[in-house]
């Protein structure tokens, strides 16, 4: 239940459009509720301002139907993050109006248009064209959650004049998310230039010595610039979050 919804249903019975009985109804399964698969947080919105995302990988595609449609009931707006084209092909047929991203295995579901919550604007940067799928899974995220995004992709520390190039961009973000893989120096320059927070985002892409992302992931926590925060291995939704929360209104 969102504030929207909350605060129509209080109108309503402060009006004497609905009873006691029916109201109670309604908020007795406020903060949860409880599928056979999934108990699901229903005051999500109203703690934290958008609510529940389903983790598509791991779960079958009844349940993520079961748990989308509980929901979209609740007038709620849908992110499902890490889903394949097997599982989106399928979910289209109980969801045909769904907008799938093949890049980074996001599906949103729209059940009311998206506020715009930002008070600036998110960017997301990624150093190399092996690193977009994360990227695109923070900026989908961003703009999923009220923020307006502006994309700098395949502008790493190996050609660094294509970063310095677009740095009016960097300069004009409120915050920006920078994702990257190999040695992971890109969010250490990125901080290095702006005076905004920067969330870093290693990616698992690398050849052997990258250790799946742990070699990045190490570089990035051990950055000498100031303002750098890291999340988890190819956690774009993670570190979208995270920058919503800072852009917030």
């Amino acid at each position: 239940m969102n504030v929207a919804v909350l605060k129509k249903l209080l109108n309503d019975l402060r009006n004497g459009r609905i009873g006691v009985d029916a109201a109670f109804e309604r908020l007795k399964v406020l903060p949860f509720e409880e599928l056979e698969c999934a108990t699901i947080d229903t005051h999500r919105s109203l703690r934290q301002g958008f609510p529940e995302v389903i983790y598509g990988e791991g779960k079958s595609i009844g349940q993520i139907k079961d748990i989308a449609k509980r929901l979209r009931l609740r007038k709620e707006n849908v992110l499902i993050t890490r889903v394949d084209e097997k599982k989106a092909r399928a979910l289209k047929k109980y969801f045909p109006k769904m907008e799938y991203s093949r890049t980074a295995r996001t599906i949103f579901i729209k059940s009311r248009p998206v506020k715009k919550t930002g008070k600036g604007m998110v960017c997301v940067v990624c150093a190399g064209t092996s690193d977009i799928p994360v990227a695109e899974e923070a900026a989908i995220t961003a703009e999923c959650m009220g923020n307006s995004v502006k994309r700098l992709y395949d502008v790493g520390v190996a050609g660094l004049h294509r970063l310095l190039h677009k740095k009016a961009i960097l300069f004009s973000a409120n915050v920006l998310v920078v994702v990257a893989g190999m040695e992971g120096a890109l969010p250490s320059v990125v901080a290095g230039l702006v005076g905004r927070p920067v969330v870093a985002v290693p990616t698992s892409v690398g050849y052997g010595a990258n250790l799946g992302g742990l070699t990045t992931m190490l570089a990035m926590l051990n950055s000498c610039s100031a303002g750098v925060s890291v999340v988890n291995i190819d956690n774009g939704f993670g570190a979208a979050y995270v920058a919503s929360l800072i852009n917030r209104d």
